[in-house]
């Protein structure tokens, strides 16, 4: 039987961001991949956004982690040369009944220590973006907007700088913890068995069912999986706007919002549509619905310069009409099993908090 230290599940930004941390803290770490590329799940099917830390419950996983992450990724990706762009976004309210909603999130997001923010007035907004129509609108100058593969590359770099390695087409197909560390069964077409003292869980949205897959006594306080696919449109030629335009929150997402990429070329989603099964499939037909959000603050929207764009899946771990959960970092002291660690539910911001997590599940494994 092979042994190694550390075994990260999951070679996404959040499971690259772990074994960079794990790999320069001094561990044998090996990253396992069921796909046979980095990064094909979540972290290539997202808005690419780094979130200032505006939504998020003050205390929360998600808000300390996001402003934490947000401060080391904008330090990292200019330290290591990643494409990023720090535009900003303005959170808009487009009817004078979404004021309210919007001094919330500014309140909370002052509690979450994002202190650049400023609350604009009609006039103000027309200036920025003369094409916006709101009534009133929140800047957060510190969002931005990152290349998720080139931080995913250098990411694996330094792990590998630091002794990591890694194994495409690996699936994990069942392990179990014992009184002497974790044994893990290593699907492919190099099927191996592995025993190793630490395994993080960074499978996004397999997350729960390798929970059960590896049987621990961790095993009985993994949350129920639940599945929210968002759609992304394209935008043939150039959308009028230089910062990202996003509008109230809607229940289980932040609404059908404009992103840019770093070719200046804009998006918009995604929206929330909660299934079954993981599913990527884009209907053509719900460009009317999102011209319908869009409108609301860019009135002059030519609906035909709507593309389908992508799909992607947030793994979330509530379900319809209940609160959002916070991120669940399970670690040994919740559950009483030594070197184990199951990310649950780490949807957006997760990347921005990726290097906040790593760092975060660096010390929940160390000594």
């Amino acid at each position: 039987m092979e042994t190694v230290d550390v075994v990260v599940i999951g070679a996404g930004v959040v499971g690259l961001a772990c074994a960079s941390a794990l790999a320069e803290a001094g561990r044998e770490v090996l990253i396992v991949e069921r796909e046979h590329c980095i990064g094909s799940g979540i972290s290539s099917r997202n808005s690419e956004v780094i979130h200032a830390g505006l939504y998020y419950p003050p205390g929360s996983l998600k808000a300390r982690l996001c402003v934490e992450g947000r401060q080391r990724l904008y330090a990292y990706c200019a330290q290591r040369g990643v494409a990023h762009a720090r535009c900003g976004k303005l959170v808009v309210a487009s009817r004078e009944a979404q004021l309210d909603a919007l001094q919330e999130i500014a309140g909370r997001a002052r509690q979450n220590g994002v202190d650049d923010l400023r609350l604009l007035d009609r006039a103000e907004i027309a200036e920025l973006e003369p094409a916006l129509d709101a009534e009133a609108g929140l800047l957060s100058p510190s969002t931005g907007i990152v290349d998720s593969h080139g931080l995913m590359l250098a990411l694996l770099g330094d792990a590998e700088d630091h002794g990591a390695m890694l194994a495409l087409g690996s699936p994990v197909e069942g392990g179990a913890a014992d009184g002497g560390g974790i044994v893990l069964e290593i699907g492919g077409k190099a099927p191996m068995t592995l025993r190793t003292r630490c395994v993080i869980n960074a499978a996004g949205l397999d997350a729960v069912a390798l929970s059960s897959a590896i049987r621990s006594a961790a095993s009985a306080q993994a949350p129920q999986a639940h599945f929210a696919r968002g759609v992304y449109f394209g935008y043939s030629g150039k959308a009028p706007f230089s910062r990202l335009i996003y509008p109230i929150p809607e229940p289980g997402g932040l609404g059908v919002h404009l992103t840019l990429d770093l070719g200046g070329q804009a998006r918009f989603g995604p929206d929330v549509e909660w299934i079954v099964h993981p599913d990527y499939h884009v209907d053509p037909a719900r460009a009317a619905r999102f011209a319908d959000a869009i409108r609301n603050w860019w009135p002059a929207l030519d609906a035909d310069r709507l593309q389908p764009g992508y799909a992607g899946v947030r793994p979330k771990i509530v379900g319809p009409g209940q609160a959002d959960a916070d991120f669940r970092i399970d670690g040994p002291a919740r559950h009483g099993v030594a070197g184990l660690v199951h990310l649950y539910g780490i949807e957006s911001p997760g990347l921005t908090a990726s290097l906040a997590i790593g760092a975060h599940v660096a010390k929940l494994v160390s000594g």
